[in-house]
């Protein structure tokens, strides 16, 4: 897998959301089937040897490489939404974001007690995110084996709020 030809497919844009901050655009990476592909495989590779049953994607991105990964690995996939969003009886998590709060919450009956679990994003900032739907997974009785994420922004310390876990993976580190 050709990481610089990954990374060279992330647009930067300078300024966005505000002054200072270098955002890095994944749209041209999803648009170019070749990028989708080193992607995903990309993501496939940085969990090779970890034995684990569900991929659960948080909304939205997660989504995005989530469905493909369990697809490719012919693992079952687990969604964690906004809230609201699910039918069916849920448990919740409350995290902290740059400008408030959220919640995120999955079907309960979605991960069984002793399942391993593997949380794929795109992005890994500040970890509140992927800490939440880690809580969640072992509130249910399951494990996290793994996170594994396209992009880290390393100077966010991201890791740092996941340090209770093994196996946090990046594919392209900035």
């Amino acid at each position: 897998m050709d990481k610089l030809e990954l990374k060279n497919m992330v647009r930067n844009i300078p300024d966005f959301p505000t002054p200072g901050v270098m955002f890095r655009d994944i749209t041209t990476v999803l648009k170019d089937p070749k990028g989708l592909v080193l992607a995903v495989d990309a993501i496939a590779e940085s969990l090779q040897g970890i034995d684990f049953d569900l991929v659960l994607g948080p909304e939205s991105r997660g989504f995005i490489f989530g469905v493909p990964l369990a697809y490719k690995l012919q693992k079952g996939f687990v969604p964690a939404r906004k809230v609201g969003k699910l039918p069916a009886e849920t448990a919740k998590k409350s995290y902290a974001l740059e400008y408030g709060t959220a919640e995120i919450e999955i079907h309960r009956d979605a991960i069984s007690a002793n399942s391993k679990v593997v949380i794929v994003d795109d992005l890994l900032a500040t970890g509140g995110t992927a800490k939440a739907v880690a809580d969640l997974v072992t509130e249910l009785g399951a494990k996290v084996v793994a996170m594994s994420f396209l992009i880290e922004l390393e100077q966010l310390k991201g890791r740092k709020t996941l340090a209770d876990y093994e196996n946090v993976k990046s594919v392209l580190v900035y």
